[in-house]
């Protein structure tokens, strides 16, 4: 009813007033936040939907909000703005819910990986860019990606490889080379160099190699998939026998 009143002064003072009435019916909108921030329309609590543990604070330090401002005079917009500039968030959406709560639902960036790069990591999503807040210490279960080009190429690689999980469960790091093709660097030191381009064939290739031989779990030095007609392969070298300890005398 305030609001309505106050709406029907506004125009009618514009009206009357011309150029001058859009400050007057400025002044009045403030007015009337004032009104509704006295009747308890004061912003009490911030309520953050779709993020993580990890990625909320950086969210709430972005929004900028202190308790008890006006809750109808927010500029939401603004708010969204300074939420989207957070690393973790994709998108967000900022909703009033009367009488003193403001909703943030926003939808976070997938974590993809750690890339390592001239001596940094850095955690990236699906689309290879950075998220600067968060924290490689804290993502082990993340595939690791080394080199150059590496971050830009890994949402294309890294699907492939988990449809195949013996092969992640043995992964130890994705190395660019180049920034033309991987080789995938096994947590044991084997090598598998998979060639520039059809790497989805060379894995199928490995895959059936694999189903015979179970080389993986054997070990290997190298396996070279690079020439789409041939296998390269390459065994571990025998490692010399233990000497045997020599035993002191009447033991």
């Amino acid at each position: 009813m305030i609001a309505g009143g106050v709406l029907t002064l506004a125009l009618a003072v514009t009206l009357a007033t011309g150029g001058r009435g859009q400050q007057i019916a400025d002044a009045i909108g403030s007015g009337v936040d004032s009104q509704f921030a006295g009747a308890g329309f004061r912003l009490n609590a911030v309520k953050v939907t779709g993020a993580s543990g990890l990625a909320k604070p950086d969210i709430l330090a972005a929004a900028a909000l202190a308790r008890d401002l006006p809750l109808l005079g927010l500029d939401l917009d603004a708010v969204k703005a300074r939420v989207e500039t957070v690393g973790w968030v994709q998108e967000a959406r900022v909703s009033r819910m009367l009488p003193d709560t403001l909703l943030i639902s926003v939808k976070e960036r997938r974590q993809l990986a750690v890339w390592q790069h001239q001596g940094r990591s850095v955690v990236i999503d699906d689309q290879g860019r950075t998220i600067p807040e968060a924290d490689p210490a804290r993502f082990p279960g993340l595939p690791l990606v080394v080199g150059a080009g590496g971050a830009q190429h890994a949402g294309e690689i890294l699907p492939l490889l988990a449809q195949r999980p013996v092969l992640m469960s043995h992964l130890e790091a994705l190395v660019r080379v180049d920034d033309r093709r991987w080789d995938l660097r096994l947590k044991d030191g084997s090598l598998i160099q998979l060639p520039a381009v059809d790497e989805e064939q060379a894995l199928v290739r490995l895959e059936q190699l694999e189903k015979r031989s179970h080389l993986i779990a054997v070990g290997f030095e190298r396996i070279d998939l690079r020439n789409p007609d041939a296998v390269a392969f390459r065994p571990r070298a025998a490692q010399p026998p233990a000497p045997t300890a020599l035993l002191a005398d009447g033991v």
